[in-house]
């Protein structure tokens, strides 16, 4: 039977994931040159478009329809046939499908979105769309299915995800460090400064992330109750250690930045995504503070070693979600949601290597589709933009616009 509460709860928390892609968009935006800040937006709003339709035509069979050998769904639900306004007792029992189904597009748009910041500023549009469309036919419906899905293998085995830290973050980062791989450095990288050209766009896209990913975590209860409202707070307290972790670390090594603090505070937010719904307030800290840690020095790694992920997607998101999917295995608590499980420190060891296994599964799986596919792109349409078109800058080659007139 329909709840009219929970109804609002999730079409709501729609709208809000649904924000994050144009938070995204500015987040990244304002993090590149000015001569590449609307070929960067254009990037994520060019993703809600085209994944929006892929969802409604596949995507959501794929990821959500019938099982098949626990690998994929079937297409019963090509187009959306068969999902309508009344609930579907299997994922959503209060709710309409359809409702579900929007809640779920939403996910599947940002993940792809995320991995377009290993590769700004020298991405070649036509190929990249192409791209995008396969990793996610390929990758995040299959993952999307694993672990979400009834009847996927890795639901099966007992794997938490309570929001996307592996189905999202986890496939996103990795296969971002797999783009920086096949496409290489940025012309001119290492070479001189390439510095943020607008910090406020990429804070106000910081706390507008903040701002969705309440729907995005508490979203996920897919009710109006306590469980939404946990997540809800938990979300909130993992992002504000991580941002407090984060700026103390950067005062030691030099200053406090609002970039820093930025970042930081988007890492918490990454890592408490997978245990927002089993863990307590207390844990959440813990989570936020150990994930900050983590990305801070993948952050510094990458820049010794020369890679140019350019917004450091792997460190923050990669690193981030297999923190949070990790520390779900160690601080999970049946007591705080029976459908869940209880972590290692709290009497289940096997929680942990059930963890363990998702994680290194849907990592390695991601990084090699994703650099395969990339090889297979870049063969066929150039992955990369042409020497002058990004000397010039993509927003004047590729878009024919100037966000600075």
């Amino acid at each position: 039977m329909i709840n009219s509460g929970d109804t609002a709860w999730v079409l709501i928390s729609t709208a809000l994931v649904i924000l994050m892609t144009p938070a995204l968009a500015f987040f990244y935006g304002g993090m590149v040159r000015k001569k590449n800040i609307l070929s960067t937006i254009m990037l994520s709003v060019a993703i809600l478009a085209l994944i929006s339709i892929q969802w409604v035509l596949f995507g959501y069979t794929l990821a959500f329809g019938p099982d098949i050998k626990h690998l994929i769904g079937g297409l019963d639900w090509l187009g959306l046939i068969g999902v309508g306004q009344a609930p579907n007792a299997v994922y959503a029992a209060t709710i309409p499908h359809l409702a579900f189904m929007v809640f779920q597009l939403a996910f599947a748009v940002i993940t792809p979105a995320l991995i377009t910041g290993a590769f700004v500023e020298r991405i070649n549009f036509p190929a990249f769309l192409v791209f995008t469309l396969l990793w996610a036919t390929f990758v995040y419906d299959p993952v999307a299915h694993w672990v979400w899905g009834m009847g996927g293998w890795l639901k099966n085995m007992g794997a938490l995800d309570f929001a996307g830290g592996t189905v999202v973050h986890i496939t996103a980062g990795v296969s971002a460090l797999a783009l920086a791989l096949v496409i290489g450095k940025r012309k001119g990288y290492g070479k001189y400064p390439m510095e943020p050209s607008n910090i406020p766009l990429t804070v106000l896209g910081a706390f507008l992330l903040w701002f969705g990913w309440f729907g995005f975590n508490g979203g996920s209860a897919l009710t109006s109750g306590g469980l939404a409202t946990l997540a809800f707070v938990v979300t909130n307290t993992s992002a504000a250690a991580a941002a407090l972790t984060w700026m103390i670390i950067s005062w030691i090594h030099k200053r406090p930045s609002v970039l820093g603090l930025s970042t930081g505070a988007v890492v918490g937010l990454v890592a408490i995504t997978p245990a927002a719904g089993f863990v307590s307030p207390l844990s959440a800290i813990l989570i936020g503070a150990v994930a900050s840690i983590v990305s801070y020095y993948s952050i510094l790694l990458r820049t010794r070693s020369g890679l140019d992920d350019s917004l450091d997607v792997f460190a923050c998101h990669g690193m981030g979600g297999i923190t949070g999917a990790l520390m779900t295995g160690l601080l999970a608590e049946k007591a705080i949601n029976v459908a869940g499980a209880n972590g290692l420190l709290f009497g289940n060891p096997h929680q942990f290597i059930v963890q363990v296994i998702a994680v290194t599964v849907v990592a390695v799986f991601a990084f090699v589709f994703s650099f395969v596919f990339g090889k297979i792109v870049d063969a066929m349409f150039s992955l990369r933009a042409k020497s002058e078109e990004e000397e010039i800058g993509l927003d004047i080659t590729q878009q024919a616009e100037s966000a600075y007139n």
